[in-house]
């Protein structure tokens, strides 16, 4: 069946893509990213267009980037999603691919607008227990960096750590281990999906706060009212 994947860069989505890539179920025909239109980043996960569009290319398929504009209202981005399914609609796509893994509602969110457009959620990693999850991210040889942490949930300490068996003995009782919450946000830079590793350096660290959670949105839909640690990530040379 023909499919897109709902890339964000992160762990999830790469978990997810490498489930399906052992099944002969879903042609996976293009990865789709949100992206700031204004900073040219992965939307919530600050990481720069170079850096995703490096993914695409060791990951080795096509990329349609959803441009959404800064503080975007639910309407904005329902909008430019609604043009976006229309497009993957002509070239007899079916089905869309998430990394989702417990959010009941989000789920829900996502079914609903999929089928208004006529087309059916995929969900890999669904209802899979994520301290089972996130060790056998790390057992297959998967490596990403944390790119944005919530400051609810985590210190500035953590941003631009690699996940490994100590970044999960690290984490506080009360954060999922695969930041399932919002907790955090990664960028993979290797692993099984990928054809060669992406060469990466950690740049700053900088703070940001979201004061209007209700013209805030991402691919999630999620509203924050808090701020956020990033680690800018820069391709290295």
């Amino acid at each position: 069946m023909k499919s897109f994947f709902n890339w964000s860069g992160g762990k999830d989505s790469a978990l997810a893509l490498y489930k399906l890539q052992q099944q002969n179920e879903y042609v996976i025909e293009s990865l789709l990213t949100s992206v700031s239109q204004q900073y040219q980043r992965i939307s919530m996960h600050g990481v720069r267009t170079e850096l995703l569009d490096l993914q695409a290319q060791n990951i080795g398929l096509p990329l349609v980037k959803m441009m959404i504009p800064e503080n975007p209202t639910m309407q904005d981005y329902e909008k430019v999603m609604s043009e976006t399914l229309s497009v993957f609609k002509e070239k007899g796509i079916t089905h869309s691919v998430f990394g989702d893994i417990f959010l009941e509602d989000l789920r829900k969110y996502r079914e609903d607008k999929l089928a208004l457009a006529g087309f059916t959620g995929v969900f890999p990693l669904w209802k899979q227990p994520t301290d089972e999850l996130i060790r056998e991210f790390i057992d297959l040889g998967f490596k990403t960096v944390i790119t944005c942490v919530n400051e609810k949930y985590l210190d500035k300490s953590f941003a631009g750590r690699i996940i490994d068996y100590d970044f999960l003995n690290d984490l506080p009782e009360n954060v999922d281990p695969c930041g399932e919450n919002g907790e955090f946000h990664t960028f993979v830079f290797e692993g099984p999906i990928f054809k060669n590793s992406i060469a990466i350096e950690t740049g700053e660290i900088i703070y940001r706060k979201y004061n209007s959670p209700s013209n805030n949105t991402d691919a999630c839909n999620d509203p924050y009212e808090t701020g956020f640690w990033y680690c800018d990530l820069l391709p290295k040379l």
